[in-house]
């Protein structure tokens, strides 16, 4: 039988522009309903809040994007109801003139800001939170490649290039799609509690990475180590998985030995630099066999490794499977 709620319904608005990125809108409304369905089937009638979901954009006009699926908001900035969340989402390659041209969507951020909404942003969705001032003095994350950019554009923000999740206040900022699922969890055990939350996770696990906690930077937290340097080489392999340079030329770059360099990424992340290295490029090439269709060869080489059988060695050895095993379950949608 199903509940009716007596409850008024949580608010969630997704701002939507040309060149956004469309996953970073249907991913957390599938997440969200996904949480919602299960809350409704076992929570209290007294306890159950339906969502509403809107699509906020500057005007009424359908919002074409690189799909060809025209997306029709439901409501303008001008006439928008109170949200409770507002996510932004990521914009395809230069955000500037989206930016730009989204004036209203910036100042709507910032009234809704300060009338007590919670913000997320995604990528380089960021951008437009920034524009509205709401990032100033506070951490932020954006997508890696983006990330020099950023901080030239918007100097007052904290830029925490090396986590892939911020929280200040109630404004979340997260660097990329798994940790933007991560985020959704997080706000669906607030909502519906934790039950839900669980279930949501084990519905989508190929797309949430690691618990919310454990990756996000929370505002007057301390960080997770003081050494900046061995920070500064951390953010350096993330964005350069493809190098050819070995560690020991790596630590040279950065004017270390290799032997203080390992003495100090250890001392500061309890992990070796090999032992690092080696998790960012397994974490690349899921998100790759996931979300491309590279062949294995290929997907080896945007990592690092020289061929299909090294990265097939270490899949195994990591992930107990092979990466072409790994990708046929990832891609098979986890509805129960």
């Amino acid at each position: 039988m199903n509940k009716k709620s007596l409850n008024p319904a949580l608010n969630i608005a997704i701002t939507v522009y040309p060149h956004l990125l469309i996953t970073s809108l249907t991913l957390p409304i599938e997440m969200l309903r996904a949480g919602e369905a299960y809350a409704k089937g076992h929570l209290n009638q007294a306890d159950f809040r339906p969502l509403s979901i809107n699509l906020i954009a500057k005007s009424n006009e359908p919002i074409q994007n690189r799909t060809g699926l025209a997306i029709v908001p439901d409501c303008t900035t001008a006439n928008a109801p109170y949200n409770d969340l507002i996510i932004v989402p990521g914009i395809w390659r230069n955000p500037r003139p989206v930016v730009r041209t989204n004036k209203e969507i910036v100042e709507w951020l910032q009234e809704s800001f300060e009338t007590g909404s919670h913000i997320i942003g995604v990528g380089t969705g960021n951008c437009l939170v920034a524009e509205a001032g709401l990032l100033d003095g506070h951490p932020a994350t954006t997508h890696w490649h983006y990330a020099k950019q950023f901080n030239h554009d918007y100097p007052l923000v904290s830029l925490k290039p090396d986590f892939f999740i911020t929280q200040s206040e109630r404004m979340y900022t997260v660097a990329s799609l798994n940790a933007l699922a991560d985020v959704i969890v997080h706000i669906i055990s607030q909502y519906y509690g934790k039950a839900a939350a669980q279930h949501v996770e084990r519905n989508f696990s190929h797309e949430v990475r690691k618990p919310y906690e454990d990756q996000r930077y929370l505002e007057g937290a301390v960080d997770r180590h003081p050494d900046e340097l061995i920070a500064q080489i951390q953010f350096w392999l993330k964005t350069n998985l493809a190098s050819e340079l070995n560690l020991q030329e790596v630590a040279a770059q950065f004017s270390l030995s290799y032997r203080t360099f390992t003495r100090r990424f250890k001392l500061a992340t309890n992990q070796s630099p090999i032992e690092y290295w080696q998790q960012l490029r397994v974490e690349g090439a899921k998100e790759l066999l996931a979300s491309s269709n590279l062949t294995i060869q290929e997907v080896a080489l945007e990592v690092g490794y020289n061929d299909q059988g090294h990265l097939t060695r270490v899949f195994k050895k990591v992930l107990s499977q092979t990466p072409s095993e790994y990708r046929k379950v990832v891609r098979r949608k986890l509805f129960g």
